[in-house]
């Protein structure tokens, strides 16, 4: 199952910050695990490296319920790439006759959504909101203003939605997977020898006000869990970049921490957009022993 040689790695259709994808390669040769067990990710967020790993049996959680229920909907076909696209095409176009300022029609969308909840209308907001931001007010309200491009929803990246979502159809199929709205110390009692969890947090230092909230406390918490645990462990976080480096990972001290270069662009802050050094830290007994 793992290590994988991923060249062309494949993004599902909710945009978030702080995804993955340049760095599912580098995960993915990273460890080693036989697969015959369950694959968890319980801070799935955008899902990208499991979906790319694709797992035969997983158990994808995220305490974000409308996350969860978009993928749940794809799961059980209530959401299709044609539902997509009509829809999609449909408030796109409403979106293209408004302006950019408080008037917008996306503006109109992220009411009904704090209404209603609709999977499709998630996948509206998060597709032409401010940076792929998710975040949420003290009342539970989806609050992330407009990207500010009436025009984002043109031809071209309605089809590449669709297929992102048709992708997932397909990969769904015949797999056993789950998606469940749960903080992650449920899905840790969940967990066994022979299984495997991919930890991605929130960064400590870094983001704050994804869904709800995240604190140091929190995080030591998720280090003792995945250290002290029958699973296997690959664990996700910043390690230093020009100005300082992360002291957080002085408590991860059981497995093998690994590094590479990235950069991010979230937000509008230049702070937030310079090099990056990005730690991996496998369980000893899951490293695979070609990168060592």
């Amino acid at each position: 199952m793992l290590p994988q040689k991923i060249k062309n790695v494949k993004i599902p259709p909710i945009k978030i910050q702080g995804i993955k994808s340049k760095l599912v390669p580098f995960i993915a040769n990273s460890i080693s695990w036989d697969g015959k067990g369950t694959y968890f990710e319980p801070f799935m967020g955008s899902g990208v490296f499991g979906f790319n790993i694709a797992p035969q049996k997983a158990i994808f959680s995220d305490t974000n319920p409308y996350l969860i229920r978009f993928y749940q909907d794809i799961q059980s076909k209530r959401i299709t790439s044609s539902v997509v696209r009509e829809f999609l095409e449909r408030e796109g176009e409403k979106l293209a006759n408004t302006p950019e300022d408080k008037n917008s029609y996306y503006y109109i969308v992220r009411d009904r959504f704090n209404k209603a909840h609709s999977s499709l209308d998630f996948l509206f907001l998060q597709r032409s909101n401010f940076n792929g931001v998710i975040r949420f007010n003290s009342k539970g309200e989806y609050n992330v203003p407009f990207g500010r491009k009436p025009q984002r929803f043109q031809k071209a990246l309605i089809t590449k939605i669709v297929n992102q979502v048709k992708w997932l159809e397909e990969l769904m199929e015949g797999k056993e997977w789950k998606f469940i709205c749960m903080p992650f110390t449920d899905a840790f009692k969940l967990m066994k020898k022979g299984d495997f969890v991919y930890l991605d947090p929130p960064y400590i230092g870094r983001y704050d006000g994804y869904y709800d909230t995240w604190n140091e406390d929190l995080a030591n918490h998720l280090s003792i869990l995945a250290q002290t645990g029958d699973a296997g462990y690959a664990f996700s976080m910043w390690s230093e970049n020009e100005y300082r480096a992360n002291p957080h990972l002085n408590k991860w001290t059981e497995g093998i921490t690994l590094t590479t270069e990235h950069f991010y662009h979230v937000g509008a802050k230049e702070s937030n957009r310079n090099k990056m050094t990005e730690a991996l830290v496998v369980s000893s007994k899951n490293v695979n022993p070609e990168v060592l």
